[in-house]
């Protein structure tokens, strides 16, 4: 009976302690307890230099400065930010891979369907970023000095005007006929391999208007060589805020923000996406993070992660109608 009972007794010690193991080793306690303990590395799906690899670089230091760990900035580059976006999804739920996106993210993943994700179910929502204008502009050489100009110009000579973006697809392409149906005036699309070029056309003529985000066409507009009209957010924008906002002029329902936000693979712990949110919202809160997005044209967006995601449904939604509507349709 005593061989029994401490037979007993040592089963349930045993039990005990590959129950505690069993809790240790599972990825929300481990990550409750612990998390980080070694660096995170945040996949941009950009060339180092653009928008998206700019401030995940200036968010790394903050996140790494908060976390006592290294926040390591590994560029993907693919169109669309695909190749990056498959990489996060796939990547395991525990916190040390995450993803910078912007507004593409649900453009792109609003007309295909072959992307290899669910820009809904594959990922995480962790944090908002930054909120940005898209800014109207046109030939420094056209007529037009107001967006009304633009539109009445633009009623009596339907499609002749020429519209240009950085492919099919982007938000530039979106923005814009959101504002096209909100005018109800038609342009002709000339879609461009990125801003660079479209910029260039723009400047030399070959396209009269361009809806390009402040950091790939603010220089341009101070030096006098295009013409800046609107903002396309709801409200005027601390950006830009000489400028009238789309709605502000009247034209309902035009309102496109550019953002940029951290994402991670579907299945995180609930404790470590929240300690993730939390610390990048306190660093969105400093001084410092302000200054800097205002200067590279974005304001600080914090939010809760569950908010973020709301924004992502409800954009691709939305952009999906868009796309339905305007005939949007990959290459």
């Amino acid at each position: 009976m005593k061989g029994f009972k401490a037979s007993l007794a040592s089963a349930v010690k045993l039990s005990a302690i590959g129950a505690a193991v069993a809790v240790c080793l599972s990825p929300g306690a481990y990550a409750q307890g612990t998390y980080p303990v070694k660096p995170i590395t945040l996949i941009v799906g950009s060339s180092p230099g653009g928008s998206n690899d700019v401030f995940a670089r200036a968010l790394a230091k903050h996140m790494g400065d908060a976390l006592k760990q290294s926040v390591v900035v590994e560029n993907r580059p693919s169109g669309g930010g695909v190749l990056a976006n498959s990489l996060v999804s796939k990547a395991d739920p525990d916190g040390y891979t995450l993803g910078m996106v912007s507004s593409t993210f649900t453009t792109g993943a609003a007309i295909r369907d072959n992307l290899g994700y669910d820009a809904v179910k594959s990922f995480t929502p962790v944090a908002m970023i930054a909120k940005g204008p898209l800014l109207v502009t046109v030939n420094k050489d056209q007529p037009f000095k107001t967006i009304q100009e633009l539109v009445q110009y633009a009623q009596a000579n339907p499609g002749k005007l020429n519209y240009g973006t950085s492919g099919i697809g982007s938000i530039n392409q979106f923005a814009t006929e959101v504002f096209l149906q909100s005018a109800d005036v038609k342009m002709t699309h000339v879609p461009y391999k990125g801003m660079g070029p479209a910029t260039n056309d723009l400047i030399g003529g070959q396209i009269q208007v361009l809806v390009a985000s402040a950091p790939s066409i603010g220089g341009q507009v101070k030096s006098g060589h295009v013409r800046a009209l609107a903002v396309t957010t709801g409200q005027r924008s601390p950006v830009a805020p000489d400028l009238t906002s789309l709605e502000e002029a009247g034209y309902k329902g035009s309102t496109a923000d550019l953002w940029w936000g951290v994402i991670g693979p579907a299945g995180m712990p609930s404790d470590v996406t929240a300690k993730l949110n939390q610390v990048i919202n306190n660093a969105l809160a400093s001084d410092e993070m302000k200054a800097f997005l205002i200067k590279e044209g974005a304001e600080a967006a914090p939010m809760s992660s569950a908010a973020f995601g709301k924004v992502i449904a409800d954009e691709l939604a939305n952009w999906k109608a868009v796309a339905e509507k305007s005939g949007i349709k990959p290459e």
